[in-house]
């Protein structure tokens, strides 16, 4: 993973407006809704929160592929079955956490990569826990 670079100003984007429907088509006018911040949408708590693009296959099965941008927020508790940003004796991985009676896990999304079962005299440092993850269409 690739953190992105820190930016001091805030980058404008085009608020969304109104929803489209994923099932049966219908007019547009009857979606209409009041606009939505994309910052407010996707960060909670701002000064806890960075990004990181993604490299490599391992989380293709929780949708988070090569490119992807993950947003991670370093104040939410790393609970069973969150995705998180993890280092494991200084090796930085994005995994599911997993803890389960009283032992540690980081599991892969992609059944080619094997459990990381986290040993006692290991070093673990969760950076954060994965609140979203943008992929690109190709454009």
């Amino acid at each position: 993973m690739t953190p992105l670079p820190a930016r001091c100003s805030t980058l404008d984007l085009p608020e969304i407006v109104g929803s489209i429907p994923a099932g049966f088509p219908s007019p547009a006018a009857d979606h209409e809704e009041e606009r939505i911040d994309l910052a407010t949408l996707l960060v909670r708590h701002p000064a806890a929160t960075f990004a990181m693009r993604v490299s490599g296959n391992s989380m293709i099965k929780h949708r988070i592929h090569d490119g992807d941008v993950v947003l991670v927020d370093r104040s939410v508790r790393p609970t069973d079955g969150k995705i998180v940003v993890a280092s494991i004796d200084g090796e930085v991985t994005l995994k599911r956490f997993r803890r389960r009676t009283g032992r540690i896990w980081l599991e892969a999304g992609n059944p080619d990569y094997p459990p990381i079962e986290v040993r006692e005299d290991a070093e673990l440092v969760i950076f954060g826990v994965v609140t979203s993850s943008t992929t690109m269409f190709g454009w």
